[in-house]
């Protein structure tokens, strides 16, 4: 390599190395929105409404604070995990869920009136689309309420899951 080329390959990373430090790229998942869903951060023990353990429940911060990771598990042979994050460039929260039973849902939404309120559909190959709406919202006590909707072969909403989560 060449003198020149040696120090232009110097100073780019110089270049890149100090644009990788600034304020901005040093935590790109810092502004409030990104924090929005924070409350739900924790290791949980899920209960139904009548009080019977339905699973415990991880969520954790990763890839650099911009994603929260959640691993559901009932100790019954059913789990699952989400992987949510805000999409910044749409101002929405994102959100997709995988477990056991073979299940995708891929959902939408935000903050409304202090809950977070994702929503999505699953599809059916015999039927019409699954709509689906999830509420997280927090207590007093710090526990979490969870209520998760589905609409029944009659576009009906009801009560897919109710659990209430404390810590662990």
């Amino acid at each position: 390599m060449s003198a020149s080329k040696g120090i232009l390959f110097h100073a780019i990373a110089l270049v890149m190395g100090a644009a990788s430090m600034s304020p901005a790229s040093a935590a790109p998942c810092e502004e409030p929105a990104h924090r929005a869903f924070d409350f739900w951060l924790g290791q949980w023990e899920v209960r139904t409404p009548d009080g019977n353990l339905a699973g415990t429940n991880r969520i954790e911060r990763e890839y650099g604070g911009c994603v929260l990771h959640e691993r559901y598990m009932t100790g019954k042979g059913y789990s699952g995990e989400s992987l949510s994050i805000y999409d910044a460039s749409r101002k929405v929260w994102h959100q997709t869920w995988v477990d056991t039973d073979g299940t995708l849902l891929l959902l939408e939404g935000g903050l409304r009136e202090g809950k977070m309120v994702l929503e999505g559909q699953t599809a059916s190959a015999d039927g019409p689309a699954t709509k689906h709406r999830i509420t997280w919202s927090t207590h007093p006590d710090g526990s979490v309420r969870q209520l998760w909707e589905s609409t029944d072969a009659k576009g009906q909403w009801t009560i897919a899951f109710d659990g209430k989560y404390t810590r662990r």
